[in-house]
């Protein structure tokens, strides 16, 4: 099986979970408050990875080490998740999809600040382009600022926030690792959040259903993308991710009722671009480093 075909799988795969995601943290809303959704959802997730992490002997892989690391790449996931669910009962899906999509154009930005990478020219105009995508997919009005637009843009800074510190981490910890940390950190940080006003809603029969499908597609969405990765130039993958947005429209359209937005669909196709224009400026940065240092490409891909 070709590299490309498989990338292809692996991220029907991802877009299927991310989705089954998405309408799952809908349904499950109207009965929970973000806060008791994410330590619910954490502590599916928790117990799914010491599962399967015991089940492969990979327990012992995690570690400590960098706990503070780990702290601030789980805070910024929080963050962002609990955004991401808020502005999914405030706005159409394909809406919050579209402004999820921002967070590889604030990896860009934020990278020179907490990887020390250089900010080039080609990134500086992705952010530029990237941000005016943002300005007609959430057409913000200071008389009347949008609040489920709001929460998506700030979940997609969030997201932003965890990849930075996850490409950090990955250098030291293996994965099993840095997913036990996140699921029990999170479970952490839920139980703290949604105890504050001094009450923990017990979800109903009917809603640990959604929530089983939000914790095991987070996780399912997670890997399947990282394989994708794997096997695949992020210049592939990354615009199969984009896949997302038409999918959710359509789902949200057929489930909700949810008009198909030209405001949406024009604002992502500038964020499409903002992303393959600060991909263009990855991979050729990519082979001006192999060709300085004489190293093959990765194996397992498709040229850059």
């Amino acid at each position: 099986m070709s590299p490309l075909l498989r990338a292809a799988l692996w991220m029907t795969g991802a877009i299927t979970a991310f989705s089954s995601m998405a309408v799952a943290g809908r349904m499950v809303s109207v009965e929970l408050d973000t806060f008791e959704l994410m330590l619910y959802r954490s502590l599916i997730g928790l117990g799914l990875v010491l599962t399967i992490g015991g089940a492969f002997g990979r327990l012992g892989e995690i570690s400590h080490r960098q706990i503070g690391l780990h702290f601030i790449r789980n805070l910024c996931h929080f963050t962002g998740q609990n955004l991401w669910f808020l502005a999914l009962g405030l706005i159409p899906m394909a809406q919050v999809f579209a402004l999820e999509f921002t967070s590889p154009i604030w990896v860009a930005v934020l990278a020179p600040a907490i990887l020390g990478e250089r900010l080039t020219r080609m990134r500086a105009l992705a952010a530029f382009v990237g941000f005016l995508g943002i300005l007609i997919v959430a057409r913000p009005d200071p008389t009347a600022l949008e609040p489920g637009a709001i929460a998506a843009a700030g979940a997609a800074i969030g997201f932003a926030g965890s990849a930075l510190f996850t490409r950090r981490l990955t250098r030291s910890q293996s994965i099993i690792s840095i997913l036990f940390w996140l699921t029990a950190m999170q479970a952490a940080m839920g139980l703290i959040c949604a105890g504050l006003d001094g009450e923990i809603a017990w979800p109903s029969p009917a809603a640990w259903v959604p929530l089983g499908v939000i914790g095991l597609a987070g996780l399912t969405a997670h890997f399947c993308l990282t394989n994708a990765l794997s096997v695949a130039p992020a210049s592939i993958v990354m615009p199969l991710d984009f896949l997302r947005l038409p999918v959710i429209a359509v789902v949200g359209m057929l489930l909700y009722g949810e008009p198909l937005d030209p405001n949406v669909i024009i604002g992502a196709a500038m964020i499409l671009v903002a992303n393959f224009l600060n991909l263009r400026g990855e991979s050729r940065q990519a082979r001006h480093a192999r060709r300085k240092t004489g190293a093959p490409p990765p194996a397992g891909r498709v040229n850059d």
